[in-house]
């Protein structure tokens, strides 16, 4: 059977801060920027979830596209939808909300709950210019 890639395309706003805590906060302003704000600043992420894999016969699906769709709204959007990321998700309390960082989370948030023999790669846009891909290497 051919393997395909299909795609969704998903949607939140978080805030967050990058800072390190080891660090001053003229250090911190010198490597982030404005990023390191301490007031925090916000982003509109675009996500997309693309996953590999071998067309089902009975199904004609790679995977069924209503199910990615529920995943993706009740593990990633639910959790940093209009979120502060530092400060309301367990994960980024100790790990800077880097885009490299949140995809990361993303990856293992889905992986787990998408069939291993599935390929699945995220794509994170941070801003229309800078996003991340991660498939888990």
């Amino acid at each position: 059977m051919p393997k395909v890639t299909v795609h969704r395309k998903a949607h939140f706003n978080a805030a967050h801060r990058l800072y390190n805590n080891e660090w001053t906060d003229a250090r911190n302003s010198e490597i982030f920027g404005k990023c390191a704000n301490p007031n925090y600043h916000g982003h509109n992420y675009d996500l997309i979830v693309s996953v590999t894999g071998e067309i089902d016969e009975k199904t004609g699906f790679v995977m069924d596209m209503k199910i990615l769709k529920k995943l993706i709204r009740t593990e990633i959007e639910d959790c940093f939808d209009h979120k502060n990321l530092n400060e309301e998700v367990e994960e980024f309390k100790t790990l800077n909300p880097t885009a490299e960082n949140i995809s990361v989370i993303i990856w293992n948030k889905l992986r787990t709950k998408i069939d291993s023999k599935l390929d699945l790669k995220i794509t994170l846009y941070e801003t229309a210019r800078n996003f991340v891909t991660y498939s888990g290497l």
